[in-house]
């Protein structure tokens, strides 16, 4: 299945040429030594074991070719991976399936439902730019409805407005465990519960959950749930998951027939990567680094720079910080930090468009712990985004030069011939297209009533 990095994957960082996202990418300057990796939820950095493996598995692959390496890697492809999975999700292992990312598997079960004219589909304002035109392309083609639930003040989901209105018209419910705009995490449990005597199909993005928070898909109630490898569980790009119960895996193995298979040495990758998460959930988790004190320290960091608001809507909040800057561009904010050995992620408004827009924000950033992260590395983010911060700011109040003009010619003499000044020609247009701006433009997924 294709990822969609356009939709929730979009990258503005200055590093260097990324040939998984076809973008060229500077390396930012590491002035103190390590770079402070913040984009966990965007990309997580590999263990080095991991990159091992996926590195030995493309050079056995190149060497030998594909059908080699998968009669090597058979018990891994066919067994391994998915008892990894069916435990790290709490369900039977045949019910997981490798998918090349969540959007996609989210698609393919999505294209083969056929709810009835009229019923009812409930989404969330945190749903992605990708789940919702998939949502908007089930209600063109069956004329089904499409609902969004609710939020209460604080942020949270409805959940009171989703027990008084569900009922056996609704037919799909498609719920973000963590949004990738901000750090919310939502009731996916407390959900389940409120679904579980209808017929619905309950489907939950997990991509920015598992890893960092506990996932369990039988104890959320749902039918679907699906997940990327490559973010806090760390394993290689073009890799993902799904877990479906058994009535639906008709449906969705018809519809993922179409799509190309993750690559081996990717799915090789996932299964040493689930293997890493299970060796140390208990001591080097993303959310218990949390615990002891990282996302306070983040929140403070960000709350200590003149200008910043925060992004944070919802009572539970994960590894996850959006934020912005009231004055500076997100882009021209995180080009600073990068030049300051800091990484983290540029969101855009189309990534979330039912959210981000009605938090005010076109843009904002996002900041997200890992398990490498440190206090140190904290301390460092909020020196960079100060320092940052304050050179900007004093760069648009620095006055500037007076502008010097010419002197003016002296007049000339009234005995003095005027020469006669020859008349420039027009400048001549070049020949071919009109070259198109630099800057990157992006288009707007608007949501129909």
């Amino acid at each position: 299945m294709n990822a969609t990095p356009s939709s929730t994957d979009h990258r503005d960082h200055t590093y260097g040429t990324d040939h998984a996202y076809g973008t060229d990418r500077t390396e930012p300057v590491d002035r103190e030594g390590r770079t402070v990796h913040l984009d966990t939820a965007g990309w997580g950095t590999m263990p080095a074991a991991v990159r091992a493996l996926v590195a030995d598995c493309a050079s056995r692959e190149d060497r030998y070719g594909p059908h080699e390496l998968e009669e090597d890697l058979e018990d891994v492809l066919r067994t391994e991976v998915h008892e990894r999975l069916g435990a790290l999700l709490g369900v039977p292992a045949a019910d997981t399936a490798v998918v090349t990312d969540a959007a996609g598997a989210f698609d393919d079960l999505v294209s083969r439902l056929a709810p009835g004219r009229g019923q009812r589909v409930w989404t969330t304002p945190y749903e992605s730019a990708a789940r919702l035109a998939a949502l908007y392309a089930l209600r063109d083609r069956t004329r089904c409805t499409v609902e969004v639930v609710p939020l209460s003040e604080d942020g949270d989901l409805d959940l009171e407005w989703m027990a008084r209105h569900i009922d056996d018209d609704v037919a799909l419910v498609s719920v973000v465990h963590v949004p990738s705009g901000c750090g919310i995490v939502s009731p996916v449990e407390e959900i389940g519960q409120i679904l579980a005597p209808y017929r619905c199909v309950y489907a939950v993005d997990a991509s920015y959950a598992v890893g960092q928070l506990p996932v369990d898909a039988g104890r959320i109630g749902c039918q679907l749930l699906t997940g990327d490898g490559w973010r806090f569980l760390r394993g290689p790009y073009d890799v993902g998951f799904a877990f479906l119960v058994p009535r639906l895996r008709a449906a969705f193995e018809d519809a993922a027939a179409h799509r190309p298979l993750p690559r081996n040495a990717a799915v090789a990758g996932l299964n040493a990567a689930l293997a890493h998460h299970t060796a140390t959930t208990a001591t080097a988790t993303t959310a218990g680094l949390a615990g002891q004190g990282l996302l306070p320290a983040l929140r403070a960091a960000v709350e200590e720079c003149p200008g910043t608001e925060l992004i944070a809507p919802g009572r539970v909040q994960s590894a996850i910080l959006a934020f912005r800057h009231r004055d500076l561009p997100a882009a021209l904010v995180r080009r600073r930090l990068a030049a300051r050995g800091v990484v983290l992620w540029k969101t855009v408004a189309q990534e979330t468009p039912l959210h981000l827009p009605r938090s005010g924000a076109a843009t904002a950033l996002r900041a997200s712990l890992g398990p490498d992260t440190t206090p140190q590395d904290i301390a460092r983010f909020g020196r960079a985004l100060r320092e940052a911060v304050r050179e900007e700011t004093a760069g648009a109040q620095r006055p500037r030069p007076a502008r010097t003009l010419p002197p003016a010619p002296a007049p000339a003499l009234a005995s003095a011939p005027t020469p006669a000044l020859a008349s420039a020609p027009a400048p001549v247009p070049p020949a071919g297209p009109r070259p198109r701006p630099s800057a990157r433009r992006h288009l707007t997924l608007c949501p129909t009533p």
